[in-house]
């Protein structure tokens, strides 16, 4: 990794927050709504990084086409938005990479496909939102991930070249996103992963299975 300006770039659910709890009661709260049973926390978190629709198909079995789906959505996201961080948190060792990193004055930032009005106010509700040089958001740009846009909007915003950017997310389309970018990828196996999902086929650069271990990888790019 050559010169000084690097940088870290974080998808926001499942990578740099753990906002399962707060989604996971938003769908409860929506099936209990419409006279639906709630789902166990453990059915619904590998779920919760894919968005509202995937929620929603997950919780009433529907598909996007169906009558009541977008009255479901709607209930469920703002639910969600009064709730927003309730119970999300940074991941076990994440406030102390995100300490690591601002003290070795190294540019950290968010690329996420949550939209803009859940990803500001949850931002600012953690206190992140003043700490972060970039916060990307699904709406922020042209494009989404898994387009490149938003990551190197993201990297010029850092003041970075995306050969000097590790990308850190725990989803495929994050890998693709980073790579098709031009930067370091990194998987979050701690993150919401389905036991579908097959992380060693997304050509990453690297996996990390705890946030900690960020350091000593970026230390022995160096």
């Amino acid at each position: 990794m050559q010169g000084s300006s690097r940088a870290v770039l974080f998808d926001l659910d499942g990578t740099l927050a753990d906002t399962a709890p707060d989604l996971a009661n938003a769908l409860n709260a929506t099936l209990e709504n419409f006279g639906v049973d709630p789902l166990s926390f453990e059915t619904i978190r590998p779920h919760v990084s894919h968005g509202g629709i995937a929620l929603i198909k997950l919780g009433f079995g529907i598909e996007p086409d169906h009558p009541d789906f977008e009255t479901y959505r709607q209930f469920l996201l703002d639910y969600y938005q009064t709730n927003i961080c309730q119970q999300t948190r940074l991941f076990d060792g994440m406030h102390e990479v995100l300490q690591w990193l601002e003290d070795n004055q190294i540019a950290w930032g968010i690329v996420t496909n949550k939209p803009g009005w859940l990803t500001d106010p949850l931002m600012a509700a953690m206190q992140l939102d003043k700490r972060a040089v970039s916060i990307i958001s699904g709406d922020t740009c042209t494009n989404r991930k898994p387009h490149p846009e938003p990551v190197l909007v993201a990297c010029s915003q850092a003041n970075t070249t995306p050969e000097n950017c590790f990308y850190v997310g725990d989803a495929l389309r994050d890998i693709q996103a980073g790579n098709a970018a031009g930067c370091i990828t990194v998987t979050a196996l701690f993150g919401y992963i389905d036991e579908q999902d097959n992380p060693d086929s997304w050509q990453a650069d690297f996996s990390i299975s705890h946030p900690s271990e960020l350091i000593t990888l970026i230390n022995n790019q160096s």
